[in-house]
């Protein structure tokens, strides 16, 4: 058999295996804090950021920290690897995708939805009909 075609079958069953792995661990999936609790593993959880509790970013270890109450109105502290996303103030709804670790939830990525500047009410959109 020729050494070319060896090396390419090779080639092409590591890039599908390593494609498979990289799929399954960007796959993660929405939940509340109790159930990202149990399962030990890195999920996304949805909620609000809890204005009226203590938020902080330290410059030294470059981490970002806020309260954060999900779907099931329980409230968890929330630590970003790295700053304050943009809009954090204006958001009505924060995505943070991490997993626990010694009671607080420890996320790599905070997504924040703002209010949209298209939206209108709908006695506005009537009269420019």
């Amino acid at each position: 058999m020729n050494v070319k075609i060896i090396v390419a079958a090779i080639a092409i069953v590591v890039g599908i295996v390593l494609g498979a792995v990289n799929f399954l661990e960007s796959n993660v999936e929405y939940t509340d804090f109790a159930a990202a609790e149990r399962t030990h593993k890195k999920v996304q959880v949805k909620g609000e950021w809890v204005k009226d509790k203590e938020s902080n970013f330290d410059s030294q270890t470059v981490k970002f920290s806020f309260y954060m109450k999900d779907d099931s109105n329980r409230i968890v502290k929330v630590v970003l690897d790295g700053a304050k996303p943009n809009n954090f103030e204006l958001a009505t709804s924060v995505v943070a995708k991490g997993k626990f670790v010694d009671n607080e939830f420890h996320a790599t990525d905070v997504l924040t939805k703002c209010p949209s500047k298209y939206e209108g009410t709908s006695e506005a959109v009537q009269k420019t009909l």
